[in-house]
């Protein structure tokens, strides 16, 4: 899904106040060039050549016409779930145009309306939803409160603090190694091989992958700082 396409789909979008129908795997491609762009731009030794510079100019205006894309989508699904919500008319064939994904946003959309209309305009009794309450392996509760009986809980969840010796099922980690540099001079904007845009001028302090500072500082443009270590 090149650029061009997704624009052209965007601007039918955006003139039309119904959905359009659209292929279900266009986001799914989309990401799909966006991964071969990136790709492309890793592949490159210098992040500020203009040929990287190109790929990630394209790659941003990928990004921001599905972001816009999905958001006129989202406006009109958003509509339509408002007006199933109050009974009134609307055109059951555009909810056929829906995504999978689209279509289980207006359904859990206009669930939530039609309740808190039952609650707040028709007065109906708000259903009480039982709190889980975490217990870790191993602690004891009070069965007859129903209460986990560990002390220490930080506030905004819903158990203990795991000990940092506690074993992780993330896996390992997939982000590149970084370095600590100060920026010497302007730059123009690039993407480092974590996918992200950085956007630096002459003095920033910042935390850059290896292999962009690298370059930059093979240029003279960064040079690498050593935190001090504490005795």
């Amino acid at each position: 899904m090149g650029f061009d396409d997704l624009r052209s789909i965007l601007l039918s979008e955006r003139e039309t106040g119904k959905l359009l129908q659209i292929s279900p795997d266009i986001f799914d491609r989309t990401h799909a060039e966006i991964a071969e762009l990136l790709k492309k731009v890793y592949a490159i030794e210098d992040p500020l050549s203009d040929e990287a510079r190109a790929l990630i100019e394209e790659t941003i205006a990928i990004k921001e016409t599905m972001h816009e894309l999905f958001a006129i989508r989202s406006r009109k699904i958003l509509a339509l779930a408002l007006m199933h919500a109050e009974g009134n008319y609307y055109d059951r064939e555009e909810v056929k145009r829906m995504l999978p994904a689209e279509h289980g946003m207006f359904d859990r959309i206009a669930a939530g309306l039609e309740e808190c209309q039952g609650i707040l305009l028709h007065n109906a009794k708000q259903p009480l939803v039982p709190v889980p309450v975490a217990v870790p392996a191993g602690m004891e509760t009070d069965e007859d409160e129903g209460v986990a009986a560990y002390d220490e809980v930080t506030p905004g969840t819903e158990g203990p603090v795991p000990s940092s010796s506690a074993p992780s099922s993330a896996g390992p980690s997939l982000t590149p190694p970084y370095t600590l540099v100060r920026v010497l001079g302007e730059m123009d904007t690039f993407m480092g091989v974590d996918g992200r845009i950085y956007s630096l001028t002459k003095g920033d302090i910042v935390t850059l992958p290896e292999r962009n500072a690298s370059v930059l500082s093979d240029r003279n443009i960064v040079v690498a700082l050593t935190l001090p270590t504490c005795k």
